[in-house]
């Protein structure tokens, strides 16, 4: 099955394997990780705590929209994987060409609401004066780069399915250093401000989009099929079995996206100090995310590929894997985020009262670390068997109930104010960790047939 683009995860050692095309994703992660905390770092230097506020709260109102994409293409990826491990490759191109529809129509969806909607959305987040009107130039400006956006999840994704690793990284970094280059020249020289920073993340992506579209239309022997317009389709059966995959990945994303936009609005309130250390925290945040993201994509499609070929044990030494892995990874961020909070957030900002409550919310993030971490290996498997239900469940307890309640008792019950949603952000992980564990360690999974 191997050819250089298709991976075969059905044998070999699990380990091994799971190592060497999880590597990639981290490093793909790492790299999109700098792309957004380039614009914080250039923004908050130049901007000061206006720009960062401006752009960690609309950066959180896009991500809310890609999960819409997220959802869909996270399917396709299942789909593509759990085909190849079924043997069945004569599916692939329609199951492709399906996805390519289905994401286009969400791209013209987001676009439209999405410009049409942003002043008011950053109303309902209680957005400070002093950062609204940045705030609504970069959201216009990503908007109307849709397009960019979901065309690259859309390309990554098919390459994800297929095993391939390597070339999405090599994607991230063309983009990654086209946004470091015009984000210095459009905010350091042009003096665009956090119109500059948008600027240069929509077109890193879109050079990004255009270079891997060109790369999957070279490699199209390999995969069996051609690349061209016509293979964007909608078969009904294919499109029917990514709605009931995506649309609970979709609402997944949405809802942790949502209780995590409730939980900002009222740090907001605080005022601008608040708002700028939430918002660089949640990106610092993201550093954990370069193991965990890298181990879940890696999961996935490791555990779809062999829940096709039906291989449980396989199955289980592959969540075994990512389990050392981040548990590895939540004792490092711990210990660096709880002895250099003031180090680790002057890279972004030297604005002293920002740097004077960033230990408060590094302690809170650290607490929540372990959860965060041990979420990753249980929430691979969930997705790579296909059980868009328990995704969906745990998703609307997370956000909806876990994050939103904890917050509120924390903030109004006990009194703790900002420290309460502060602590609320993250608790919320414990309860994903903790009924997704249940799930896998009870073996309900073993009854469920493969999606293919």
């Amino acid at each position: 099955m191997e050819n250089g683009i298709i991976q075969d995860f059905t044998t070999g050692s699990v380990t091994k394997k799971l190592m060497r095309f999880a590597l990639p994703f981290m490093l793909s992660t790492l790299l999109q990780t700098a792309y957004s905390m380039v614009d914080m770092m250039v923004v908050g230097h130049y901007v000061r705590s206006a720009g960062l506020s401006a752009v960690s709260i609309a950066g959180q109102v896009t991500w809310m929209t890609t999960a819409l994409c997220m959802g869909f293409t996270n399917a396709g990826q299942i789909l593509v994987s759990q085909l190849l491990g079924a043997g069945k490759r004569q599916e692939l191109e329609k199951t492709i060409g399906t996805l390519t529809a289905t994401v286009l129509l969400c791209t013209a969806l987001v676009m439209v609401l999405g410009l049409s909607l942003a002043k008011p959305i950053l109303r309902v987040l209680s957005t400070p004066e002093e950062s609204f009107r940045d705030a609504t130039v970069y959201l216009l400006i990503v908007f109307a780069g849709t397009i960019f956006t979901f065309g690259y999840n859309l390309v990554s994704s098919i390459f994800r399915g297929l095993g391939d690793s390597k070339h999405p990284l090599l994607f991230v970094a063309i983009a990654a250093v086209v946004n470091l280059g015009l984000d210095l020249f459009t905010v350091a020289v042009l003096g665009w401000g956090v119109a500059g920073a948008a600027v240069a993340t929509i077109f890193g992506q879109g050079v990004s989009l255009v270079c891997s579209l060109c790369y999957l239309r070279k490699v199209q022997d390999k995969l069996g099929f051609p690349i061209r317009l016509k293979l964007i389709c909608l078969d009904k059966n294919v499109f029917r079995q990514l709605l009931k995959l995506g649309v609970p990945f979709a609402l997944q994303n949405a809802a942790i996206s949502i209780s995590m936009l409730f939980v900002n609005r009222f740090i907001n309130s605080y005022g601008l100090t608040a708002s700028a250390t939430f918002g660089t925290g949640t990106k610092i945040e993201q550093f954990s995310w370069i193991v965990i993201n890298g181990v879940m994509v890696a999961g996935s499609t490791m555990i779809g590929q062999n829940m096709g070929a039906g291989k449980p044990e396989r199955m289980k030494k592959c969540v075994t894997v990512c389990a050392v892995i981040c548990a590895v990874t939540a004792v490092v961020c711990m210990f660096l985020f709880l002895c250099f909070p003031k180090q680790i957030y002057s890279i972004f900002t030297d604005d002293p009262d920002v740097l004077e409550m960033a230990p408060k919310f590094m302690l809170a993030l650290s607490c929540s670390l372990p959860a965060t971490c041990m979420m990753g290996p249980y929430q691979s498997f969930i997705e790579g068997i296909g059980n868009a239900r328990l995704v969906l469940i745990i998703a609307l307890l997370d956000g909806f109930v876990s994050r939103i309640a904890i917050s509120l008792i924390l903030a109004y019950g006990f009194h703790m104010g900002l420290m309460g949603w502060f602590f609320g952000y993250g608790m919320a992980a414990y309860v994903n960790t903790i009924l997704s564990g249940i799930y896998y360690y009870s073996g309900m999974w073993k009854k469920r047939a493969a999606l293919v």
